[in-house]
């Protein structure tokens, strides 16, 4: 077991009218709903190779998740298999986007309430306005299980491919399907 204390959120990024769900709050909505999870606890990890070394037998596809925009402001949450090469040139033709990059740290926090790390389907509990489109692999759907992180990159939470879809329908963010 590790610590488990918030993630450090910089000054900077704390000022806002609305505190953003953490992961127990999260998890209390998918109890809510009621959809069946599994929380591991480890050490925070920030890429796919920091989780890769971490996760040991941890059954289930796990993820890579992109929190991207556009010159126009708009915003998509990718979630894809940790293994999969995204070409942004590319995947801006699929979606009809025009010069696609990583969204900036400030406005991960602002719109989905994670630092980089974090980043997961599970952030559009965060996301007020349902400004986020969001885009699964449709790989991920094809595993038993799901590994996402809860808010929090020192949790690592499985549920079925069903219940994450029924959780980002209950958050109005059905998502778009595609094969990457």
């Amino acid at each position: 077991m590790c610590d488990q204390s918030k993630p450090s959120v910089p000054a900077e990024l704390r000022a806002g009218n609305v505190a953003p769900f953490d992961s127990v709050q999260l998890l209390g909505r998918l109890d809510a709903l009621d959809i069946t999870h599994r929380t591991l606890s480890h050490a925070p990890v920030f890429t796919v190779d920091e989780a890769r070394t971490l996760r040991g037998d941890l059954p289930g596809a796990h993820s890579k998740n992109l929190f991207l925009r556009d010159k126009k402001g708009s915003m998509w949450l990718l979630c894809c298999l940790a293994d999969t090469k995204i070409d942004l040139r590319q995947t801006a033709t699929v979606l009809g986007a025009r010069s696609l990059s990583f969204a900036s740290r400030e406005r991960l926090w602002r719109i989905l309430g994670v630092t980089p790390g974090a980043v997961t389907p599970f952030a559009v509990i965060n996301d007020r306005e349902a400004a986020v489109r969001v885009v699964l692999d449709r790989r991920l759907l094809s595993y038993d299980l799901l590994n996402f992180h809860p808010l929090d990159n020192a949790q690592t939470t499985s549920l079925a491919p069903d219940d994450l879809l029924r959780f980002l329908r209950s958050e109005d963010h059905d998502p778009e399907l595609i094969d990457f």
